[in-house]
């Protein structure tokens, strides 16, 4: 099983997401960004690197939050999310177009990666009071 990694950076009720560049099958939607585990490669150095490589800033990865499996292209892949911290957000955007702040009822209502919504029911989970609920 392939294994990708989700960057959570959660502000003042809102997550950070960012609109990838076109081209390719993803190319156009928001994301929890993150990227590929290369192999021999931990979760925690894939975020680090990911977020230096499409980003050009520093991170902290913090706990685990939840995983989503899903199918890409016929093979059966993993997406997990760690919480991260953000150093900055003095960004060169280098994958994507746009990056911004939203609620998870936002997220929902995008055009969002579906292996990345997968992850809202963890989110609400760990991020929501269950008082909010209707």
């Amino acid at each position: 099983m392939y294994n990708s990694v989700a960057g959570i950076a959660w502000d003042m009720g809102r997550f950070f997401i960012a609109r990838r560049a076109g081209g390719g099958d993803m190319g156009g939607k928001w994301e929890f960004p993150g990227g590929k585990v290369d192999q021999g490669e931990s979760d925690e150095a894939a975020l680090k690197r990911e977020y230096q490589e499409e980003f050009g800033v520093d991170i902290t990865v913090g706990v685990f939050l939840g995983s989503a499996a899903f199918k890409h292209r016929g093979i059966e892949r993993r997406v997990n999310a760690y919480r991260i911290f953000l150093s900055n957000t003095n960004f060169t955007l280098s994958e994507h177009t746009q990056w911004r702040w939203a609620a998870l009822e936002e997220i929902e209502r995008l055009d969002f990666v579906d292996s990345d919504l997968k992850l809202v029911p963890a989110l609400k989970t760990r991020f929501l009071p269950a008082d909010n609920e209707e």
